[in-house]
């Protein structure tokens, strides 16, 4: 019986560092999903900074790799698109194409201005586009434009469109032939969108643009908390290279001033198929593959667009549930077990 006795409490011995092995691996596992999460989010290494097109204080490669157009203002603390004054329009443009097939574009910014709440305008628009310099009625820049745009817009046009607050920052691939609608502000050709408070705020604020494997997703952090939150995560997206970084702005009736503080482009280090690396980038035309027309989004209460693949967030989350999960089984069963072990020991 002292032997049974004994064997009884080696195997619970056992049991309990079975357990914790177990429990230490499962923290273990979620530490690493929980890095590569991080780590997919910003690239943000000075080592994959590309200066050629990236625009920084104190602003020397303006003139050479970039160049400026309309009410556009340079100075040593700040690029002012527009002053905060009506019917202004100004831009900035990288003179140097990019060739990049994996990139994260950062970009510091502030909107500010003496007209209250509602009462001010237009937008900030971030570029990577075929032409560059083309002023025109899309918050600074040609309409019918081939590429990529994102979209600050600071005044709400559509009144009949209250499902959602402004600023609101949306995102729209264009082969050449969709029109921006103002009136709608751009709901038909919209890919995604979120609402984010910008204006007047007492510190500058901050867009992360990311194009990798098709995907495109946008972050934005308007706390400085140095915090990145999704905003848009859309797949199935392809953008070609050769085309040129840019940032645009506009006033109408009413006004804002808008400043572009930094604009950096980061190199991301993606393996690709034999069959991508030798597919000819340039020759590719901006499009979506989307399970439904753009034309078709309905917009859920957080602004993004149904039917997008899970992002790199929800797949972290359901990957914890399911740890969790398996956790809980494993404490459930360890205790049964024990429970098992103690009603064993009343026949020995």
């Amino acid at each position: 019986r002292i032997l049974q006795m004994g064997k009884i409490e080696d195997e619970r011995l056992y049991n309990k560092m079975s357990f914790k092995a177990f429990l230490g691996a499962t923290l273990a596992v979620l530490a690493a999903n929980w890095c590569l999460v991080c780590c997919d989010i910003t690239d943000g290494n000075s080592e994959h900074l590309k200066r050629e097109h990236s625009l920084m204080k104190p602003y020397q490669g303006v003139g050479s790799q970039w160049d400026f157009g309309g009410s556009t203002l340079v100075t040593s603390s700040y690029v002012r698109l527009t002053p905060d004054e009506r019917s202004k329009e100004g831009s900035i443009w990288n003179t140097v194409p990019c060739y990049l097939k994996d990139w994260e574009m950062h970009v510091q910014f502030k909107v500010h201005g003496l007209g209250k709440k509602s009462l001010n305008g237009d937008g900030i628009a971030i570029w990577y586009t075929r032409e560059r310099l083309h002023p025109g009625p899309v918050f600074g820049n040609q309409d019918q434009f081939v590429g990529l745009a994102i979209f600050l817009d600071t005044f709400r046009n559509d009144l009949h469109g209250m499902d959602r607050s402004f600023p609101y920052i949306s995102a729209m691939v264009n082969n050449g032939s969709v029109s921006y609608d103002h009136g709608k502000d751009g709901r038909s050709s919209e890919l995604g969108g979120c609402s984010a408070d910008i204006r007047n705020r007492n510190h500058d604020t901050y867009l992360a643009i990311r194009y990798s494997k098709g995907r495109l997703t946008v972050m934005i952090d308007v706390d400085d908390r140095n915090e990145w939150k999704e905003c848009i995560d859309i797949g199935g997206v392809r953008l070609p290279t050769g085309y040129f970084f840019g940032a645009s702005a506009a006033t109408g009736d009413l006004s804002d001033n808008h400043d572009i503080i930094s604009m950096k482009l980061y190199q991301l280090m993606v393996e690709h198929t034999p069959e991508e690396e030798n597919l000819d980038w340039t020759k590719i035309e901006p499009s979506v593959s989307l399970l439904k027309s753009p034309k078709d989004n309905i917009d859920d209460p957080t602004g993004n667009f149904r039917g997008t693949p899970l992002t790199g967030w929800k797949v972290f989350l359901l990957l914890l549930c399911a740890l969790l999960g398996i956790v809980v089984c494993a404490v459930v069963g360890a205790v049964v077990f024990q429970k098992r072990q103690e009603r064993n020991k009343r026949f020995y």
